[in-house]
C-alpha cells in the first residue's frame, strides 16, 4: 500500500461493465500452460454456469489465452489476474481482459486499472488496505490470500464498521469452505482453482471440469 497523496476514483455507474462479484458464486482462477486449452476450458466452464474467468499472468501463454476466450466464447467473462504493473493492464485490455485482478496495490497500480475501463479488484489482506481503498473510492476488493490473512472470521469482523466494502476471497478456499465465506454480507464471490484442477486440465477432461463447474455454480451461503 502506498502513502501518498489520496487520488479519488470515479465510482462505477449503471452503465459501467459488470462486476465480476455479481456473475456468479465462484470466480474461476486458472493458470495455462498452453494457450490451446483456453477455450474449450471457458466452454466447459461457462456450460457448468461460471461465465467469469480469471486467467492469471503468470505463465507466457496466459495473453493469447485471454485473447482466445474473448474472441471465441462470446458467453464468458474473461479477465487478467495476477496484474502487477501498468503494462500487464495495458496489456490484458487489449488482449480483450473484461475485469482487473491484482494480488495486492499501490497508487500507480490502482490508477492504471482505474483508468483501464473495465471492473477492477485490488488486493488487500489488512484493515489499514480497505480503508485506503474507501478512502479513494474503490468498494470492490480481493481478500488474499484469505485463509492466511485470517479468513471468515476477519472478514466477519470488518463488516460492521466498513460494510460499504465487499470482497472475492481467494487463497485457501474450496467445496469444504466457500459457502462459509458466501453466507459473509460483505462477499460477493470466492475465487479457487478447485473447479479446474490441473490432472483434469491436463487431461483435458473437459466434461470432468464442466461437471466441477456446475458444482460450484450452486453452491449456497452457508445457514
Amino acid at each position: 500500500m502506498s502513502s501518498s497523496p489520496i487520488s479519488p476514483i470515479s465510482p462505477r455507474s449503471p452503465l459501467s461493465p459488470p462486476s465480476p462479484l455479481d456473475l456468479a458464486p465462484v470466480l474461476p482462477v486458472v493458470v495455462l500452460a498452453d494457450a490451446a486449452d483456453a477455450v474449450p476450458l471457458a466452454r466447459a466452464l461457462v456450460a457448468g454456469g461460471l461465465p467469469a474467468i480469471e486467467v492469471t499472468l503468470r505463465t507466457p501463454a496466459a495473453l493469447t489465452a485471454i485473447r482466445a476466450v474473448a474472441a471465441e466464447v462470446p458467453d464468458a467473462v474473461v479477465g487478467a489476474g495476477t496484474v502487477l504493473d501498468r503494462a500487464q493492464v495495458d496489456d490484458s485490455c487489449a488482449a480483450g481482459a473484461r475485469f482487473l485482478v491484482s494480488p495486492g496495490w499501490t497508487d500507480a497500480l490502482l490508477a492504471a486499472m482505474a483508468g483501464s475501463g473495465v471492473p477492477f479488484l485490488p488486493g488487500v489482506s489488512t484493515t489499514s488496505e480497505v480503508v485506503a481503498l474507501l478512502e479513494r473510492g474503490v468498494r470492490e476488493m480481493k481478500f488474499f490470500p484469505a485463509q492466511a490473512a485470517g479468513g471468515t472470521v476477519y472478514l466477519k469482523s470488518l463488516a460492521g464498521p466498513l460494510p460499504q466494502a465487499r470482497f472475492c476471497p481467494t487463497g485457501g478456499i474450496g467445496p469444504a469452505n466457500a459457502a462459509e465465506y458466501l453466507s459473509l454480507p460483505n462477499v460477493g464471490c470466492v475465487g479457487g482453482t478447485w473447479m479446474v484442477p490441473a490432472d483434469a486440465v491436463a487431461a483435458r477432461d473437459w466434461p470432468r471440469i464442466e461437471a466441477l463447474a456446475r458444482a460450484a455454480a450452486n453452491l449456497r451461503p452457508a445457514a
